[in-house]
C-alpha cells in the first residue's frame, strides 16, 4: 500500500470505530449492525445482521444511558483489505440507579467490503467497572449555559433513542 492508501484506510477505520460509539449511544441499531460484515458471527452459532441486531437489542435493554468515549487506537494493516486493532474506551453506563465507569479495550478485526471498512469481530475486554458516587441522571436540568452542571437533553432527544424505547415499558421509569 502507498502511504496515502495507508493513511486513508486508517482514517476510515477510525471513523468506523467512532460510528460504532455514536450508534450504540443513540441506540441506532440499524446503523450499528451495518458496521459489521454481512456474515458476522453473532454468538452461539448464529450469524448475520439480524442475529447481531437481536443480540444488541437484548443487551442494550439491560442498561440505560451509555456514553462511549474512544481514544487510543492502534491499527495494523495486514493487507489492502484486512486489518486488526486495539481500541481503548472509557464508558459511562446507567445501571438502574447506579452510574458506572468502565475502562475497556476492544480487540478488533476489520475488513473492507465493497470499498467500506467493516468489523469482522469486536471483542470487548474490561480493565474495570466501578460505581461512581453520584448518578448524574438524578441531577436537576442543567439549563446550559446558565448552569454548568445538571442533567442535559441527550440521549433522550435523539430520534433513534426515542424509537428504540418507544415500546419499552421500563423506559417510562428512567
Amino acid at each position: 500500500m502507498s502511504d496515502l492508501e495507508r493513511l486513508v484506510a486508517e482514517a476510515d477505520i477510525r471513523q468506523l470505530v467512532a460510528r460504532y460509539a455514536v450508534a450504540l449511544d443513540q441506540r441506532d441499531l440499524e446503523t450499528l449492525v451495518a458496521l459489521f460484515v454481512p456474515d458476522v458471527r453473532a454468538g452461539q452459532g448464529t450469524r448475520g445482521h439480524a442475529a447481531l441486531r437481536e443480540g444488541f437489542d437484548s443487551q442494550l435493554r439491560t442498561v440505560g444511558v451509555t456514553v462511549l468515549n474512544v481514544g487510543t487506537h492502534q491499527i495494523d494493516l495486514t493487507g489492502p483489505d484486512d486489518a486488526t486493532g486495539h481500541v481503548y474506551c472509557k464508558a459511562e453506563i446507567q445501571d438502574g440507579d447506579r452510574w458506572i465507569h468502565q475502562a475497556i479495550r476492544y480487540d478488533d478485526t476489520y475488513c473492507r467490503v465493497d470499498g467500506d471498512w467493516r468489523f469482522v469481530r469486536r471483542q470487548h475486554l474490561l480493565f474495570y467497572g466501578a460505581e461512581v458516587g453520584v448518578n448524574p441522571l438524578g441531577l436537576p436540568p442543567a439549563d446550559w449555559p446558565t448552569n454548568h452542571d445538571g442533567l442535559g437533553t441527550l440521549p433522550h432527544d435523539d430520534p433513534t433513542w426515542q424509537a428504540f424505547h418507544l415500546n419499552d415499558p421500563d423506559e417510562a421509569s428512567t
